[in-house]
């Protein structure tokens, strides 16, 4: 795979100022900022409509394993299982995703578990399926035939707000290029969008929050190497950062080392693009665990593993994933970083609730969970935990040294926790030993 990401960048043609224009799309230019910039530097134009072959794979309750083609044609919409009241989200896969087509539709069919919605696959793996540089270049063509199709609104009054375009890789991009061209779109979800030849361009070439009201971000591999793929700056309302954003547990290098006769051998190999896929998939996994994905509003990733963004304010934290619109600051500010970690196999979800009851005097308090303050006898405390291990909890020990400034440890955790508290004293060579039982909701 890594061998067509390589561009080619020595083949560009010197031109400037090209145009071609297509029917019912409009025309096309390779002038600045589309080519000829330091973070661009090639020259293209988009490939002819039939040759990218945009097809908008239609999936409802009403046809769940049988998908129907919609077209820019009003009359075919209407023959169709689309209806206005509902909701749609458009699903747009992005480079080289022949092999990922099947299992993205199944993401429809995870919606459909949840809500009523019309879910349309964006097939335009003619324009995906070559070079990298011609599907960057072809992503203008995707963007125009999805604005061509949004137009439905004029022809039985279907608002762009209820429209929500899901683009991964490339297709976050051409989300955005739809976005740009058609006003008023309600959400863009991209996920890990690209990096390559879009990094730190102008807003107009790749996905920002201007494109819709409402833009979220998951970033999965970025970085501002060849290899790569997603885009590391921010670029919506909310750009999630899990683990970091960067590299992703369970697609660490594998590395195998032996002996071969007489010759040492060690052997990396580099799981090209599972950190890329891993945003489709959290995504997947968002959409039946409501509550999954909580992530942390912070500065750096630094910031967040060691507790400083805890807890979640009043109006609590925003959600990674299907539901990240529920929260209520959303588009408060462009440019919200959000830091929040997963485990390296499904279920990737890492967030669960515990409830704290502590009963008995007042004890100070200098816990990671709630940071300095003071346990008060009858208050239930209530946070969020990270935890490394999938099983749940049946136990939690805390030691509380009996002097002022006392210190609670909690075992086997990563804390930044609360937990349901039954408190059992012992007096042991000068410290209370506290025995606690909680269970996971």
């Amino acid at each position: 795979m890594f061998a067509v990401w390589i561009t080619t960048l020595s083949l560009l043609d010197a031109a400037r100022g090209r145009q071609v224009c297509y029917k019912r799309l409009g025309c096309f230019t390779d002038n600045p900022p589309w080519s000829g910039i330091p973070e661009r530097q090639l020259a293209g134009l988009p490939s002819p409509p039939e040759a990218v072959n945009t097809n908008f794979l239609l999936y409802t309750r009403d046809n769940i394993m049988r998908y129907q083609i919609s077209a820019t044609n009003p009359s075919t919409i209407k023959a169709s299982n689309f209806q206005i009241h509902r909701k749609t989200r458009f699903i747009i896969h992005g480079y080289l995703a022949a092999a990922d087509i099947s299992w993205i539709t199944d993401m429809c069919r995870l919606m459909f578990h949840v809500e009523d919605v019309n879910c349309i696959l964006t097939d335009w793996r003619g324009g995906s399926s070559g070079l990298y540089t011609e599907a960057v270049n072809n992503v203008r063509i995707v963007g125009a035939e999805g604005k061509d199709l949004f137009l439905t609104d004029k022809d039985y009054g279907y608002p762009p707000a209820k429209i929500h375009l899901i683009g991964h890789s490339l297709g976050a991009h051409a989300a955005g290029e739809a976005g740009r061209r058609k006003p008023g779109i309600g959400r863009i979800t991209g996920l890990d969008p690209a990096g390559p030849l879009f990094q730190y361009t102008p807003t107009m070439v790749r996905l920002d929050p201007s494109d819709a009201k409402f833009v979220d971000i998951i970033h999965t591999h970025a970085g501002h190497l060849l290899f790569d793929f997603g885009i590391l700056q921010t670029c919506g309302h909310l750009d999630f950062y899990p683990n970091g954003g960067k590299k992703m547990p369970g697609c660490e290098e594998l590395q195998i080392s032996g002996n071969y006769g007489f010759t040492k051998y060690h052997v990396v190999i580099i799981s090209i693009g599972c950190g890329h896929k891993r945003s489709l998939q959290y995504y997947a996994e968002s959409i039946i665990t409501p509550n999954g994905f909580v992530g942390y509003l912070c500065e750096t990733y630094r910031d967040f593993v060691s507790g400083a963004c805890f807890p979640c304010p009043k109006e609590g934290c925003p959600l990674m994933g299907h539901y990240a619109d529920k929260f209520s600051h959303k588009t408060g500010k462009e440019q919200q970083k959000v830091f929040l970690n997963t485990g390296p196999l499904p279920p990737y979800a890492r967030k669960s609730t515990f409830s704290l009851i502590f009963k008995g005097h007042r004890a100070p308090l200098l816990c990671f969970s709630f940071g300095r303050g003071t346990f008060k006898p009858g208050n239930t405390y209530l946070n969020y935990i990270d935890i490394e291990i999938s099983r749940n909890i049946s136990e939690v020990e805390f030691l509380w040294k009996k002097h002022p400034g006392h210190l609670c440890r909690v075992h086997n955790l990563i804390v930044f926790c609360s937990v349901a508290l039954e408190r059992k004293k012992r007096e042991k060579k000068g410290k209370h030993l506290c025995m606690v039982t909680c269970s996971l909701k």
